[in-house]
């Protein structure tokens, strides 16, 4: 799942791919380099500019619309917490809505019923969106997750979301410091064995540059070992920046595991 950012102030791109057609050059070449869905997102989810629903829908509406034309069989996702977003961005040729605040808009959940998209629930504390976590406690980090991200997973297909269509997240740093993130990590195999399918967001984010104590642009290796991990550990869907290098990241682990050959085996036959 490759990020295109259609905001001016994103963490990692710092607004590179604001522009209407840059952003769909974006897509072209996540694309090309092995990206399977692209996340669309109108709003960083760090805090910053207030960005109302009006502004939300003119950054991604026309844009989901323009994706969908020049690439009719490509998985749209587009990452927001707002129902109308949702329900707009679903009239333009959306397929899943990326809820990474977990449900804090609970008629986000019925839109996606509404249009049978497809919808992930997030673990993100309950804190409210575009808000940073401050001194936040858990009794069990992995019992929480479960117990939000498994219930907003229940809720969805109640309102009718397909059941195939519905992925859950435990939220890298959303509602979390570093050391719940990493449990979060390696206790992913108990967020598996739900048989939700288990989406992960771990691009460039605050628990590998304070793990490895490296800032924003220095975090790829952190980020591609996080990868790692979190494909073999049952991972099905991987949100990232950098499309190339956890393309190959995924394709190597698959090949060790057992689940793709090689793309070449010549070593030894000669």
């Amino acid at each position: 799942m490759a990020i295109v950012n259609r905001t001016p102030d994103s963490f990692y791109d710092r607004g590179e791919t604001f522009a209407f057609d840059v952003a769909l050059q974006r897509v072209r070449d996540v694309v090309r380099d092995g990206a399977e869905i692209v996340d669309i997102g109108g709003v960083k989810a760090a805090p910053g500019d207030t960005v109302d629903a009006a502004e939300e829908i003119e950054r991604t509406v026309s844009f989901v619309a323009a994706v969908r034309a020049e690439f009719p069989d490509l998985v749209i996702s587009v990452d927001t917490w707002r129902h109308e977003v949702g329900a707009a961005v679903c009239e333009a040729g959306a397929d899943v809505l990326n809820d990474a605040w977990g449900g804090w808009d609970p008629e986000l959940a019925e839109v996606a019923g509404h249009y049978r998209a497809g919808l992930v629930c997030t673990h993100a504390g309950g804190v409210e969106p575009r808000t940073r976590p401050h001194r936040v406690v858990y009794d069990d980090v992995l019992a929480d997750i479960l117990t939000r991200t498994v219930g907003l997973a229940e809720r969805a297909v109640a309102v009718g979301v397909p059941p195939e269509s519905v992925l859950i997240d435990p939220g890298h740093d959303f509602g979390k410091n570093t050391r719940h993130s990493l449990e979060a990590t390696r206790r992913l195999p108990e967020m598996v064995a739900t048989g939700w399918p288990v989406l992960v967001s771990l691009s460039n984010k605050d628990f590998v540059g304070e793990t490895l104590d490296r800032p924003l642009e220095e975090r790829l290796v952190g980020t591609l070992a996080t990868t790692s991990i979190c494909a073999w550990l049952g991972a099905r869907v991987f949100r990232a920046h950098n499309v190339p290098e956890t393309r190959q990241t995924l394709d190597m682990v698959s090949s060790i595991q057992g689940t793709r050959p090689p793309a070449r085996a010549v070593r030894g036959l000669a």
